[in-house]
């Protein structure tokens, strides 16, 4: 299972992100991740840019709640330089807006409220949500709210990753080393962390780099 870790923090782009990133940039990290808001876009720019240095993919989340908004990201995303859009939910806007990009697009199943996001609907119609998004042949996966979800959380990626054969991102309020070890035995691709970080949630020193260790170790399975 993949970790994403999201330089955000109340769904935004944390002000001092590019001073968070090379505190870690060394770790073992695949994907480092940031939202479409908080800062402008010189600093996704040259977080983007710094990512790339060190040989990994860059994220931008799209939490913009207005669609204009939403689709100004998506577009903004490729002047950015990321090689993955996750979120959103305006998907066939989206993806007239991606075509021909190349960048891998995961956008939200199910219906999508307010800022910070949050997730609503049954578990059925998030399940047959995340089906209809995924029968695009250019949507990549999808980016699933599982925590910010206030039914059974469990049953309800159970039922996602049943329903789709491509990736699923567990996304937003990923705080525990119990829930990551959920979310491995669900079987989900990756999961995002972000805000939980700064606010030194996981077993370990309250500063970044042991935070994002400590994830790490818990999502190869290997935490205490």
């Amino acid at each position: 299972m993949e970790f994403i870790f999201m330089l955000t923090h109340h769904d935004a782009t944390v002000a001092d992100a590019l001073d968070v990133y090379d505190e870690i940039r060394d770790l073992p990290l695949r994907y480092v991740g940031f939202k479409d808001v908080g800062q402008p876009t010189s600093t996704l720019k040259e977080l983007a840019r710094r990512i790339h240095a060190d040989g990994r993919e860059a994220m931008i989340e799209v939490v913009s709640e207005r669609a204009e908004d939403e689709l100004r990201s998506i577009s903004a995303a490729t002047e950015v330089g990321v090689d993955w859009v996750l979120g959103g939910t305006h998907v066939d806007e989206a993806l007239d807006v991606l075509n021909g990009s190349g960048l891998r697009y995961c956008p939200f199943p199910g219906r999508v409220v307010g800022h910070p996001s949050i997730l609503e609907g049954t578990i059925g119609e998030i399940a047959g949500s995340a089906a209809d998004l995924t029968s695009h042949n250019s949507v990549a996966g999808l980016d699933l709210l599982a925590y910010r979800y206030a039914g059974d959380v469990e049953a309800l990626v159970a039922s996602v990753v049943s329903a789709v054969e491509k990736p699923v991102i567990a996304a937003g309020s990923v705080d525990s080393v119990e829930r990551i070890d959920a979310l491995r035995k669900l079987g989900v691709w990756a999961f995002t962390v972000g805000g939980a970080v700064f606010e030194a949630a996981f077993p370990a020193e309250a500063n970044n780099r042991a935070q994002v260790e400590a994830i790490l170790k818990a999502a190869s399975g290997t935490s205490a």
